[in-house]
């Protein structure tokens, strides 16, 4: 029986891949560094920022550190701009909610940019955990935060869903004892889904409704 949906942020809620990659190249070029195309960023995010700007400053690893700094300074007032939901994500957030079912968010993007994300963008959804990225906390596909919202909830893992774009996602998902559940129309492509263990894979976000419904009816 699921009870819970536990969601990705980028490239499952949200496109927010033109502010991270503007966010990005604003600091590669601060720091001497060229500018990569935005699409080429799809591969790159998943990790967290420390690790975009390891992948993105490419051979000057001495600049990461720096990089990442100003790439965090530029998001933190930069994460509004061209972001948006995907289409069907706030019908499919309306529709778990008539379903009884409870609503979270585990990012790798710190814990304040994922709240400013989903508190500007979702105002009216009740989401019963939002988290990104804590100190001391490891980031996904570990499983130790995916874990913890479950025993905040009272709620065993095998009995959430968790959507996501990525191998990142679908590892983390399957860590936990939850059900993988990948999405097309994020960053990466279906067979990296497929390759990382998805159980389901939806096309459209109404899709999970439907398959939420036909699994609780032949229950």
């Amino acid at each position: 029986m699921i009870r819970a949906a536990l969601f990705d942020l980028d490239g499952t809620l949200n496109n927010t891949l033109d502010d991270i990659g503007d966010a990005m190249n604003w600091a590669l070029e601060k720091n001497g560094l060229p500018a990569w195309p935005i699409a080429d960023y799809r591969y790159m995010v998943g990790n967290g920022a420390k690790v975009l700007a390891q992948r993105a400053v490419g051979s000057r690893a001495d600049l990461a550190a720096q990089v990442h700094r100003d790439y965090q300074g530029r998001y933190e007032t930069h994460s509004l701009v061209k972001t948006q939901p995907y289409p069907g994500i706030p019908e499919l957030l309306r529709g778990l909610t008539e379903r009884g079912i409870a609503l979270c968010v585990l990012s790798n993007k710190p814990d304040a940019d994922t709240r400013n994300v989903i508190q500007h963008f979702f105002p009216n959804t009740d989401f019963a955990v939002v988290r990104g990225q804590l100190e001391g906390v490891p980031l996904k596909p570990d499983p130790t935060a995916a874990l913890d919202i479950a025993r905040q909830l009272g709620i065993q893992p095998g009995d959430f869903v968790y959507l996501g774009d990525t191998s990142v996602d679908m590892t983390c998902a399957r860590n936990a004892g939850m059900v993988p559940v990948g999405v097309r129309w994020g960053f990466r492509d279906e067979q990296e889904l497929r390759e990382s263990g998805a159980a389901l894979i939806l096309s459209r976000p109404e899709e999970l409704l439907e398959w939420l419904d036909h699994s609780q009816m032949c229950l």
